[in-house]
This record gives C-alpha cells, structure tokens and sequence, in this order.
C-alpha cells in the first residue's frame, strides 16, 4: 500500500510515536487524529490536522472517528505502562478499543489496519527473537493485551479481508519521549547531578530504535507487505544495557554521576531483563536501521536535552 493520496485514521496520534508519524504522513495524505490526551498533547499535532478527543472504548467514538473514506487506521493508542497497578482494567481498556475498532472497520468497509505491538509479547524469549518464535509467553498485562489484540486482528484478516500489519516494537526513542529511561535519567540528573538512582542491577539490555528508522521501517513494510496478516520485527541488531544509557546521558549532559542501583535483574514486575528482536525479515524487504542501539540513545539524548 503506498502512504499517498490517501485518508488515514491514526488513533494515539497526539502521543509520541503517533505525532511524529502523523506530521510525516500529513504532507502526502488526509490525516485525522483520535486521542484523548492521556499521553500526548494538541500541540504535538501538526496544526492543519483534524483532531478528534475521545475514549476509544466509547463505540460511538469509534463510530465518528472511522467512516466508509477512510483508507487505512493506523492504530497505536493503548495504556502503555507495563508495570500498571490496574492491570484488569489495561487489558480490558485495551482489547476494548481493538476490537471497537476493527467491528467499525468490518462494518463500513474499512479494509486496511496498521498496528503497533510490542516485544513484550514474547517475554522471555531466545535471543535474537524472530516473529516465529513460539509458544508467545508474555509476563506482564501489557503484553498479554497485546497479544490478544494480535489475535484479534488476525482473525479480522482471515475472515474479514482487513489486510493488516502488526509491529512488535522494540524500545523505540527519540523527541518527545516520556516515561522511558532516558527521558528519566536525564530527569534524575537534572535534579541531583552527583548521584543518579537506577532501577535493576544495570545489567538489563535492550534494543533501542530511533522514532525516524521505526517510521521508515513502518512505510516500508506498509508498501512491500500485502499478505493478510504481516507481522515483523522493529529494532536494531544491537542492544544498549541500562548502565550503558546512563554513561551516555551523563556523558551528554556533562556530568560524572555515581550509580546507586535499586533492584535485582528485574527493574519491576514484567519487566523483560534482555531483548533483542531478529530483523533479517524486515532487512528481506530490504530496510536496515541507519542508527544501532548505542546511537540511537546518544541521538535521542541530545534531542531531549534540546526540547
């Protein structure tokens, strides 16, 4: 599917990955945002753009946000937090707007739907995890809603023709990110530049992606993908562990911090110690990251120093 010419529906579109996908897609498209600011905000939105504040749990929202014109919904709103307080309320609030969305989608004709996952769905998996890694074993609510969700979808794009695309993200980073390590650790550093408190024993190591690659990464498999069902990989080949993020920013920031750690080998309940994603079927459609792990924290460390 080329991202030209056509009427998109991004749900989440104030938030940070939304926003920044919305002001790369409205100069070629028709783009409307639905979002009710529970983590993003009007000003991050491209001022020409509609935007529609809702609760996507509501039908009725779902029902004015998605009509018979629309082209494709890109849907990226859910409540994040993977280590929630509430989780019965995160699932059902998550699989609640899933499922609003793709009956709205059935009913009107709808028949394109790009969707943003996650690598918690996985859990602990053999490292680097490809899309077919089984059985998915996710050890926090947030993973295991979006994995139902994945369902969901799935069975929307058998059964009902929704051609799909569903993105297992890694840890993706960059201008205006919030609640991550980086955006804290910079926080922390700010308000006590000699001691920085980290969460876990430093030793957690992930993958992290710039916000510019991930929406490189999403056009490109948007446009080269036509299976029913198309689930890849978002990341990099290489991971940064949490102690590395921290020498990076107090690097940036100019500052040599002693590290005070808080935790064992997971930061918090459902936390994910390692990930590292395999991205050898994205890199078949011929896309390979321009940041690795490393510099894209150091990227989007400046970035956040600037705002």
């Amino acid at each position: 599917m080329e991202l030209r010419g056509k009427r998109v529906v991004v749900t989440g579109g104030a938030g940070f990955v939304g926003s920044h996908l919305v002001a790369r897609l409205v100069g070629d498209n028709d783009v409307s945002v639905v979002d009710d600011y529970s983590s993003g905000t009007r000003a991050w939105v491209p001022s020409e753009v509609r935007v529609q504040e809702g609760d996507l749990t509501d039908p009725e929202t779902v029902r004015e946000a998605i009509t018979e014109e629309v082209d494709l919904v890109v849907h990226l709103a859910a409540s994040k937090a993977v280590n929630t307080d509430t989780p019965r309320t995160q699932f059902t609030e998550n699989v609640e707007m899933t499922y609003n969305i793709l009956e709205r989608m059935d009913a009107v004709g709808v028949d394109r739907l790009a969707y943003t996952s996650s690598s918690t769905v996985y859990g602990e998996a053999p490292r680097p995890t490809p899309e077919t890694h089984g059985p998915l074993e996710p050890i926090s609510p947030y993973g295991v809603s979006k994995l139902t969700d994945e369902g969901l979808i799935s069975t929307y794009a058998h059964s009902h023709g929704i051609r799909s695309w569903v993105f297992r993200f890694a840890n993706i980073v960059g201008p205006r990110l919030e609640g991550a390590v980086v955006p804290d650790f910079i926080d922390k550093l700010r308000e006590d530049s000699a001691r920085l408190y980290i969460l876990g024993d430093g030793r957690q190591q992930k993958s992290y992606m710039h916000i510019e690659d991930c929406l490189d990464a999403m056009e490109t498999v948007i446009g080269s993908a036509d299976d029913p069902f198309n689930v890849y990989n978002l990341g990099t080949r290489t991971t940064t562990s949490v102690t590395q993020i921290a020498d990076i920013v107090s690097e940036e920031m100019g500052l040599d911090p002693t590290y005070e750690y808080e935790g064992g080998r997971r930061g918090w309940s459902g936390d994910v110690p390692k990930m590292r994603l395999d991205i050898d079927k994205l890199a078949g459609l011929g896309w390979e990251p321009s940041l690795e792990s490393d510099d894209a924290i150091r990227q989007a460390t400046r970035e956040l120093l600037d705002e």
